[in-house]
């Protein structure tokens, strides 16, 4: 099927959030690139209210994501693939699930697919495409389409009114989750009550970020620093991408909300252990630094404290 100029278009990124966060620098890119078409973005439900925001898609469906013997929401999905009138499809995700998607449009007509999947319209073939990071990765399967020029994220559309959290005028950032599976990429939980206290100590407050599943850490964390704020389980993205653009630095683990503090500008430091290959999925944005270590038991609050330090004088 050949899409005209105006053909309804269908972006798929499903998630994780670091992933959906670096995915909207092309998200962007295609919005510019097809001024005149209708734009959908699949994606799943804990970014649906934020693409919405972003502006980047004229609609954002969710996908449920069924199991494989969930026959009734395959063929629900199927339905509206079919329906969409889709002449393009930019599949960010390139994974399974969404290879699969691309054999729902059987027997056809198949709207153009960008992406990995055998028979795309616009496969993105490099052999090295896996050993990529993810933002060049992306950037060069969407050349491939004929779109140039993908940005970095752009979240300046990201606004929240954060005055109901009362914090003081200058603060920083704390993100001491992650995947719970992966303990491996934490630094301890102990460093960063150190850090809290050496922070509050330069009358910076330490403001406390994580998901309702991390209440337990967040909660010990501020125990052992009086004067640190929790807020796990209290901000959205909107929220975050605030914070972010009036915190003075963060200091996080390799995880989801560090790539959105990133990108609003933040200054950051990312720590990272054999877990994660920043060469592959480093945070970007302004002001990012690195610190990784084979365990992350290895890296110092000092060594952490010494860059903190030069980011805020810079």
């Amino acid at each position: 099927m050949d899409a005209s100029a105006a053909d309804p278009v269908l972006v798929i990124k499903l998630g994780a959030l670091g992933d959906f966060i670096q995915a909207l620098g092309p998200l962007a890119a295609i919005r510019r690139h097809h001024p005149a078409s209708r734009i959908t973005l699949l994606t799943t439900a804990p970014f649906v209210d934020f693409a919405k925001e972003s502006g980047y898609a004229d609609e954002v469906w969710c996908d449920e994501k069924p199991s494989a013997l969930d026959m009734v929401k395959w063929l629900k999905l199927r339905k509206h693939l079919r329906l969409g009138g889709f002449g393009r499809v930019y599949d960010l995700q390139t994974s399974d699930r969404s290879a699969i998607y691309y054999r729902l449009f059987w027997p056809g007509p198949i709207p153009e697919w960008s992406g990995s999947v055998t028979g795309s319209s616009f496969s993105h073939t490099n052999p090295g495409r896996d050993s990529m990071h993810t933002i060049e990765r992306q950037a060069e399967q969407l050349r491939m389409a004929g779109i140039e020029n993908v940005r970095l994220a752009d979240v300046s559309w990201a606004t929240a009114d954060i005055a109901r959290f009362g914090l003081a005028d200058w603060f920083a950032l704390l993100v001491p989750g992650g995947a719970i599976h992966r303990p491996g990429k934490r630094w301890p939980q102990s460093c960063y009550g150190e850090l809290a206290e050496a922070f509050l100590a330069r009358e910076i407050q330490p403001v406390l970020l994580g998901v309702e599943d991390e209440a337990w850490l967040l909660r010990d964390i501020a125990a052992s620093s009086a004067g640190a704020v929790n807020l796990a389980g209290r901000t959205d993205l909107m929220d975050i991408a605030e914070l972010s653009r009036r915190a003075v630095a963060a200091v996080g683990n390799d995880t989801g909300p560090m790539h959105l503090i990133a990108a609003a500008g933040c200054p950051c430091i990312v720590l990272y252990s054999h877990e994660s290959d920043p060469a592959l999925c480093a945070q970007r944005g302004a002001a990012v630094s690195i610190l990784r270590r084979q365990s992350l038991d290895q890296l110092s609050v000092d060594e952490v404290l010494t860059k903190a330090d030069a980011l805020i004088a810079a």
